[in-house]
Order: C-alpha cells, then sequence, then structure tokens
C-alpha cells in the first residue's frame, strides 16, 4: 500500500480514522496503528452471534491490515469468544464482523482487514 494513498502515512501509521463499514462506530483514531501486510484468513462478515456458531465459514484471505500491538488503543471494539486459539475482531457498537483477527499466543497483535473497515 503506498503512501499516496491517503492512508498510509511515511511512517507507516493510519492518516485517518478507522471506522465500521456499517455503523460507522469509531474503531481507531489516526495515527493509532501501524500498516503491515500478512496474509489472514477472516470468515464472511456477520453478526457476532452467527460468526461463534459457524464451524467452517465461508470467508476471505486478506493481507492489508492496520496492527496495533495494545488491545486499550482501540475506541470501540469487540472480541468473539475463542474459536481455537482465535478471536475475532467484531464492531462494539453493532457487532458486525470480523473486521479482524487477534492470536491468543501473541498478546501484541490485534489485526484489523483494511478491506472491512472505512477510513474518514
Amino acid at each position: 500500500m503506498e503512501s499516496d494513498s491517503g492512508l498510509v502515512s511515511p511512517a507507516g501509521n493510519n492518516m485517518k480514522a478507522v471506522l465500521c463499514q456499517r455503523c460507522a462506530s469509531k474503531v481507531l483514531l489516526p495515527g493509532s496503528a501501524r500498516y503491515c501486510r500478512r496474509e489472514l484468513f477472516l470468515p464472511s462478515m456477520k453478526k457476532k452471534n452467527a460468526l461463534v456458531a459457524d464451524g467452517s465459514p465461508d470467508g476471505d484471505m486478506l493481507t492489508d491490515h492496520w496492527l496495533v500491538d495494545d488491545m486499550y488503543t482501540f475506541e470501540n471494539v469487540g472480541f468473539t469468544k475463542d474459536i481455537g486459539n482465535i478471536k475475532y475482531l467484531v464492531c462494539a457498537d453493532c457487532e458486525i464482523g470480523p473486521i479482524g483477527w487477534h492470536c491468543l499466543e501473541d498478546k501484541k497483535s490485534f489485526y484489523v482487514a483494511l478491506e472491512r473497515v472505512k477510513h474518514e
């Protein structure tokens, strides 16, 4: 992702606020996350309770993410129940998701997929 897209600063951080696509609730403030590329599978977007109930979900392999190293950096995010050693990130207001991914073995890595959020 090039910095000329208006999303990534020269230092590699998010230049705009990160919002829920559905309800526009603020997930991250500008400058609070770092851009990274990592292939992660995220199930298709749906309500939080349907996400946990669906054992073998459809989804997408996504590579462009905002990386946050502290869960308290988020303005507004919820987590699913553990699914194996993964928790998915969802909007805390409308509970749609997953917008991101967190492995329980890595306490300092929370990924938010750029394709699953909007920026403003």
